[in-house]
């Protein structure tokens, strides 16, 4: 009974371990950004430190290996389990040792469970077990602790539960494994008293953690954003957080700011109007992104258009923006409109397999901050973008800030003219961003900016327009190679530029 019980402690304690791992990597992408490089370190961080925590194993005595086993369970259910809670504070707040705290917390977790499946084997061995049915059972169900969280934690645990409660969840399991050994072995353990208390005292504090988790959460989200938060969601996809300050609306995904009702008109009428306004013969449009519904409001204004395809990934996304009446009241309940069609899907494997033609494209994705949504601008998924479109038609691409971010931007021209666009690139104004820039396109037509518009507009006329598509000497283009899908070079470029002015 005793050896069932230490190979299923293997189990729960993998699971553990990579549950913090996970954790930290996602929460580090997050808030730092560049998820390749996020994960790349905090796994070669955590599993350095495992190998050190196995090296320092052979110094517990063979008398204390159960009661080592028990203090380090304590340990990193401690440890690991404040983890989330911890460096979101922390990002929140003070946000300077972040990067410290991070990288130290990850390595005492490490050190800990690389030292738990070294005693594990060792208690194991004191109990007569032969060697080679000792390796294979522990490295089974460690392995098989290890898929078990894999598959749960972007399906069920992140989205539904959190990253901050999910780490205390993780947490109580550890203390619950080493409240599962006090007992079994009771009467090999020294001071089985004093170790209850302590696990005991533990478990409250983890437990009373994940009652609060939404708390801190908010506490955190309130120190990043400033505002009252009205909105908060984790999907499997991303973090959603709407703010309110007066009469001030924002949206923030993965706490970058994606608009503010303040100013948001300057960006919309920016992106749509100088697509739309040529094309009075335009009958069906097709969306890629812009789930809040905002760029579909004034894609409506034209009455013309017939149909309208919104493609975004994220059911909650469009699904707040549906619903929610505050949200509603900005985009005028553009997704109520009969002539909106709305595909909660893959933008590019959607476009693999649909077949429809479309006379205007609207590209209204977040910045290629990571390589998932940098392969939203490569050439691979321009050349399917313009499968879709119409010999004479017009598409325009969101292209992040030609000012703050110029490699970036000019790479995304280079992209679009890789697949044989011809490009015409352009910038507004917007407040809330500073100088912003997008790229319109278009295989065969040639395209003049419009003079004058048909409908009543907050920003643009003919003044504005035409400045639009100046660009001044300090923004002027650079010769730029496109984003291919093995490179991904526009990631690169984005973080390096943005990395110059974000202090």
């Amino acid at each position: 009974m005793t050896k069932k019980i230490l190979i299923l402690s293997v189990f729960v304690v993998a699971s553990c371990g990579l549950a913090y791992e996970l954790i930290a990597g996602a929460l580090s992408s997050y808030l730092l950004g560049d998820s390749v490089l996020q994960f790349s370190t905090i796994i070669g961080c955590y599993l350095f430190a495992m190998g050190v925590g196995a090296h320092f194993s052979k110094y517990v005595k063979d008398e204390d290996v159960l009661a080592r086993f028990v203090d380090i369970e304590l340990a990193v259910g401690l440890i690991g389990g404040v983890s989330a809670a911890v460096l979101f504070l922390t990002f929140s707040w003070m946000a300077a040792p972040f990067r410290t705290l991070l990288y130290t917390m990850v390595f005492l977790v490490g050190a800990f469970v690389g030292m738990e499946v070294p005693l594990v084997m060792r208690a194991l061995n004191a109990r007569q077990t032969e060697f080679n049915e000792l390796v294979s059972r522990v490295l089974t169900f460690d392995y098989l602790g290890a898929l078990a969280v894999s598959l749960l934690f972007p399906l069920v645990l992140a989205p539904y539960l959190g990253l901050v409660r999910t780490g205390f969840l993780f947490g109580m399991l550890n203390v619950g494994v080493a409240l599962w050994t006090i007992k079994a072995f009771s009467t090999e353990l020294k001071n089985v008293t004093g170790r209850l208390l302590r696990a005991s005292a533990v478990l409250c504090a983890l437990v009373f953690g994940f009652a609060f988790a939404d708390k801190m959460t908010y506490w955190g989200e309130h120190g990043l954003f400033g505002d009252e938060i009205v909105f908060a969601t984790t999907t499997p996809y991303q973090r959603l957080v709407i703010t309110k300050w007066k009469d001030d609306t924002r949206l923030y995904i993965n706490g970058n700011l994606q608009f503010s009702s303040r100013d948001e008109y300057r960006y919309h009428e920016a992106l749509v109007h100088p697509v739309l306004q040529p094309l009075p013969w335009a009958r069906r449009v097709l969306v890629l992104g812009g789930g809040d519904g905002l760029a579909l409001r004034e894609i409506l204004r034209y009455q013309n258009i017939e149909h309208v395809t919104l493609v975004d990934l994220d059911p909650a996304m469009t699904g707040a923006f549906t619903h929610r009446e505050e949200l509603v009241k900005l985009n005028h309940g553009s997704f109520s409109d009969k002539r909106v069609k709305v595909v909660n899907a893959d933008a590019a494997i959607w476009l693999q397999h649909n077949d429809d033609m479309f006379d205007a494209v609207i590209v209204d994705f977040p910045d290629p901050s990571s390589f998932a949504l940098g392969k939203l601008y490569s050439v691979p998924f321009y050349g399917m973008v313009r499968k879709h479109l119409a010999a004479n038609g017009l598409m325009v691409v969101q292209s992040t800030s030609p000012f703050f971010a110029p490699h970036a931007y000019w790479t995304i021209d280079s992209t679009l003219r890789e697949v044989g666009l011809k490009t015409y690139p352009y910038h507004a104004y917007v407040p809330s961003f500073g100088e912003w820039g997008f790229i319109l396109a278009t295989p065969q037509a040639n395209y003049t900016p419009p003079t004058s518009y048909r409908l009543p507009m907050r920003y643009l006329n003919a003044d504005t327009t035409r400045e639009m598509f100046i660009f001044p000497p300090d923004m002027k283009p650079l010769p730029m190679e496109p984003n291919r899908l093995n490179t991904q070079s526009l990631v690169h470029e984005f973080e390096q530029d943005w990395r110059r002015v974000i202090r």
